[in-house]
């Protein structure tokens, strides 16, 4: 049996991979019961998706962004883009509610690919264009790397902001993943939510479920620069034991899970340059000090991948999505090819 510490960890590591992408407050144009309805757009499966838009409009956009967020979040996370900087580059922001999130209808038939599909239909049914950007946040990176390998050739450029790490692709070194505890707790999680579903529901809803503050606070899962972050955003809402219970959300907070974690179709670690004429550009933006994936890990990619460019916030942990100046970094990383010096990795680290 797992102790009791470990089960507590277990589903800290499940809250933290929506931390990159918390929720907002509610907007004053919400109606008095917190109901806000979105636009959407209906698939060709008769499945609708909800969407938000942002910046400049479509048809005067010199770039096109579409933004996947991340494990328990929404169309509503933040994303802390100067408004300065998005009129004066002329960008349009597309945010979405994934499958089975926020508005969105679920998809039972979720897959790597039905998450590239996805976009790639929002894309056409909202008529931006032949080509557009795709950021993804946290686990919400999954997403982007089945845009990488499903649609290229619909890619502008693609940013990854402390994408989260399949420890079962096939490329890792045994020697680069075995002492990190980490891989063991996801196994368990995603042998729980595969094959004792009922199981999973009734531990993360009654006795084993941790508080908020106690996740929040816990410096197994974030750096000082964390915590301190932690104090000014929201919490967990996806994750509270009322939300939980509902088992649309369930579903597919456990669906999620396992297309994250478990077997993929490709190796992204044998992904062909998409941009081999360097028309556009990849990234992978990561904290050092990040404690839910080790920025060892990240470098590893990169240096197997190097056609994305490698950034590194050197005090950073998971939660660099809600540093000041880090989105209006990526921004000119993806759309203008700048290199801000501050987030240049430091030299001298070993990936072995």
């Amino acid at each position: 049996m797992v102790s009791r510490g470990a089960k507590v960890l277990l589903i800290g590591l499940l809250g933290m991979f929506c931390q990159g992408t918390q929720l907002p407050p509610p907007k004053p144009n919400d109606s008095a019961d917190g109901v806000h309805v979105s636009p959407k757009v209906r698939l060709r499966d008769g499945r609708y998706l909800a969407y938000r838009e942002k910046g400049v409009p479509k048809d005067q956009a010199k770039h096109i962004i579409i933004i996947v967020h991340g494990f328990g979040s929404s169309k509503d996370m933040n994303f802390l883009a100067p408004q300065e900087l998005i009129d004066e580059l002329g960008i349009y922001i597309l945010q979405y509610d994934r499958a089975g999130y926020g508005e969105s209808d679920p998809n039972p038939k979720r897959s790597l690919k039905s998450e590239a599909l996805d976009i790639e239909e929002l894309a056409d049914q909202l008529q931006i264009g032949s080509k557009f950007y795709v950021i993804g946040v946290s686990m919400g990176s999954y997403a982007t790397w089945s845009c990488l390998n499903y649609i290229p050739n619909r890619l502008a450029g693609v940013a990854m902001i402390a994408p989260v790490i399949n420890y079962q692709w096939p490329s890792f070194p045994e020697s680069l993943i075995k002492k990190d505890y980490k891989r063991k707790l996801i196994k368990c999680a995603v042998l729980l939510a595969k094959y004792f579903p009922r199981l999973l529901l009734w531990w993360v809803t009654h006795k084993w479920l941790p508080s908020n503050s106690v996740i929040e606070k816990n410096p197994a899962f974030f750096n000082k620069r964390d915590i301190d972050i932690l104090e000014t955003i929201p919490g967990f809402p996806m994750l509270s034991k009322e939300k939980l219970r509902e088992q649309v959300v369930f579903d597919t907070l456990r669906d999620d899970w396992l297309v994250a974690f478990g077997e993929w179709e490709f190796d992204p670690l044998k992904l062909s340059n998409p941009f081999p004429h360097n028309t556009s550009s990849a990234h992978i933006w990561q904290g050092y000090e990040d404690k839910v994936v080790p920025s060892q890990i990240q470098r590893f990619v990169t240096e197997k991948l190097p056609w994305i460019q490698y950034h590194e916030v050197p005090d950073g942990g998971h939660l660099i999505v809600h540093y000041s100046g880090v989105c209006e970094a990526i921004l000119k990383a993806l759309l203008l090819g700048e290199q801000n010096l501050l987030y240049r990795p430091r030299s001298g680290v070993s990936v072995s």
